[in-house]
């Protein structure tokens, strides 16, 4: 049990971390564009404006996502709570790679969000 525990824990962190970059980049993106932190893409870091724009769409992606795989991640790890450790360790290693998918998505939603709104100099389109 404790090992399950553990693993619940270990797959709680993903979403959790979500939830609380993405109200991050919500409520108070980094005011500067850095190379340091951030939503650091080559297309949010032409200008400030693109910059507080791909904070603020990611940011928004990331909560939201992050939110709705709290519930699923949970249920998930109830199939196997009483399950041998190597069961536990195969599927919440499998529900982790899922989750970094979830992850990685918003990103690419956030790239198309920027290219249609900003031109390659960084100037709204209309």
């Amino acid at each position: 049990m404790g090992f399950w525990i553990f693993m619940l824990i270990v797959n709680l962190l993903i979403p959790v971390i979500m939830v609380g970059i993405g109200s991050w980049f919500i409520k108070s993106p980094p005011k500067e564009i850095n190379l340091i932190y951030g939503y650091r893409t080559f297309k949010s870091m032409v200008n400030r404006e693109t910059w507080i724009f791909a904070h603020n769409y990611c940011g928004r992606l990331w909560r939201i996502i992050g939110l709705i795989m709290l519930i699923p991640s949970v249920i998930a790890m109830a199939f196997v709570i009483d399950k041998e450790i190597g069961v536990i360790g195969i599927f919440g290693g499998i529900l982790c790679g899922v989750q970094l998918v979830f992850l990685i998505i918003p990103i690419i939603f956030t790239e198309k969000a920027l290219k249609a709104n900003f031109d390659a100099q960084g100037n709204r389109r209309s």
